[in-house]
């Protein structure tokens, strides 16, 4: 049978036929990593229009799950095309360590009948071990941010904030009794 292969004019690519990702994802991440590539990409968007997308924080209570992915990799695609377009786009990524799923998750685990700062201590070291785990998710699925320093909303600093805000919102009215709870 004849070869027609060396008879057509194929384009020819030193791309392999198979992309062996699981392995080469790692490698790239590493290089990346190595070459500090969120950090030059900061440096050279210094003196351009600011675009900043203010990321809404997932609750640092558990693995990630599809939705988070899909939430970071559009994000993650949407802030390297504003910097590809010239923008000075930052990303910042943070937890919300706060709320119902963290405390319930701390319940579960260690019982109802706790002291108040017992079950703020152990909320806190449950939301700092689960923002490990899910940082090293996001860093895996290669979402370049300032993973260093992210915000987190236990940070005491957050927290005096957070209560400065609320105390505008009571002092304008914006806060009331009502009948019914709302569980957000």
């Amino acid at each position: 049978m004849t070869d027609y292969k060396t008879t057509l004019n194929l384009p020819e690519t030193e791309f392999p036929m198979r992309g062996g990702l699981p392995n080469r994802e790692p490698q790239t991440l590493a290089y990346w990593d190595s070459i500090s590539l969120y950090q030059k990409m900061r440096e050279q968007g210094k003196g351009r229009p600011l675009f900043v997308l203010h990321d809404g924080p997932p609750y640092a209570n558990g693995d990630i799950h599809i939705g988070h992915a899909v939430n970071k990799v559009i994000k993650d695609m949407i802030v390297r095309s504003k910097t590809l377009s010239g923008f000075d786009a930052p990303y910042v990524p943070g937890w919300d360590c706060h709320g119902l799923p963290i405390e319930h998750r701390v319940e579960v685990k260690h019982g109802k009948n706790l002291p108040a700062d017992k079950v703020r201590e152990l909320c806190r070291d449950y939301a700092a071990e689960q923002i490990e785990g899910q940082k090293a998710d996001f860093i895996r699925l290669g979402v370049l941010g300032d993973w260093d320093n992210p915000y987190k909303t236990m940070e005491f600093a957050n927290e005096a904030g957070i209560v400065r805000a609320l105390a505008k919102m009571v002092e304008g009215g914006f806060v009331f009794q009502g009948l019914k709870p709302v569980n957000w």
